[in-house]
């Protein structure tokens, strides 16, 4: 397995910033103000590159939600009970989440991914993919969540979903997520890898009081020193192996996939951003081939991203997860595309250019 994951990294490129030139001055020709799309023209020209400077394709768009159990929920993080996240899964399947009304609504595909739920297999759908690698997380604040082969396999698992989209002629991905306390592991793994406080990054996840966010936040702090040796040691993989999630290692797995295969992938709230750090500190370049579709309502999200050095698309106190955000987006990146492709030219509309 360490082999195939150290190939996936070695195929991974950045995009090449010699195209920028080319992109921006088609962009800066169309029938506007040079710039007065914002955003739009930014992603636009973001997609041109990473399709390699071709004219940018959005479609098919597909939204891949991957669940997974976490063993920290013993230590009381999580307003919910653990068997939510099983009963979520089922209504991901059955069509009633609220990713599921925003990818029919923004003409995206939803895949639901069994990474690492409790229980056995599911019964059988074809909008489900089962690849459980283990059925739960061991408990973080007591020591390691995976093995070193357990987290191969998870980001693996990521890798070859972003491959089977890729065969099924898929452009854009979208990251979601699914499990019970995982905001937990995914601030133990921003403070492991971005060097952040606990207490500046823990917030209520889906619901806790007061009391609990403290609560929260002594066992984060227990994590990462049952895991001193993992998070010292600064291995990117141990670190994820340590303190991650089934579910948010497949995630890592995918973006890392997605930028080996050139695909565009927006990036949804917390847990999908922490996923992206993990696969942008396995390998840098994946920053070319990630956009974060929003600016999470999960407090220490934008001391994350002040990190990271990118600026979210959408601000719209979104904190659900499931890949919600980065379906909403999607929206945002067929305009951008349908901007650079459609658009007439000062030329061929016969509109008079700017005086110099």
């Amino acid at each position: 397995m360490r082999a195939r994951f150290e190939a996936v990294l070695a195929a991974i490129s950045p995009v090449s910033r010699s195209l920028a030139a080319a992109g921006q001055a088609h962009l800066d020709n169309l029938t506007k103000p040079q710039g007065s799309l914002g955003r739009l023209e930014e992603l636009a020209l973001q997609l041109y590159m990473v399709q390699g400077g071709q004219p940018p394709k959005a479609d098919p768009c597909r939204v891949y939600t991957v669940a997974g159990d976490h063993g920290v929920v013993q230590e009381g993080v999580s307003a919910f009970p653990q068997e939510v996240t099983r009963q979520m899964v089922a209504n991901f399947v059955h069509g009633g989440a609220g990713i599921n009304v925003l990818a029919r609504t923004s003409g995206a595909e939803l895949f639901v991914v069994d990474a690492g739920c409790l229980g056995g297999g599911f019964d059988e759908h074809p909008n489900l993919i089962q690849g459980k690698v283990a059925p739960g997380t061991a408990n973080i604040a007591k020591g390691p969540a995976m093995t070193r082969d357990q987290c191969l396999q998870a980001l693996l698992l990521g890798v070859d979903l972003a491959d089977r989209a890729l065969a099924e002629g898929v452009r854009v991905l979208g990251t979601g997520d699914m499990g019970i306390g995982n905001t937990t592991p995914s601030t133990a793994l921003y403070c492991a890898y971005l060097g952040l406080d606990p207490a500046r990054m823990t917030g209520p996840g889906a619901g806790l009081d007061r009391p609990g966010v403290d609560r929260k936040t002594e066992v984060i702090r227990r994590a990462l020193g049952a895991n001193a040796g993992a998070v010292a040691a600064g291995g990117p993989l141990d670190i994820l192996a340590a303190l991650g999630g089934f579910e948010i290692a497949c995630l890592a797995g995918l973006i890392l996939g997605g930028a080996k295969n050139r695909q565009l992938v927006c990036v949804d709230g917390f847990i999908s951003t922490a996923a992206c750090v993990a696969a942008w500190k396995l390998c840098p370049a994946t920053e070319d081939y990630t956009v974060l579709a929003h600016a999470s309502a999960e407090p220490g999200h934008k001391h994350a991203v002040e990190k990271m050095g990118k600026a979210p698309l959408l601000h719209l106190g979104l904190r659900l997860g499931e890949g919600t955000g980065a379906a909403v987006a999607m929206y945002l990146v067929r305009s951008a595309a349908a901007i650079f492709n459609e658009m007439a030219s000062f030329a061929s509309a016969g509109v008079s250019t700017a005086k110099e």
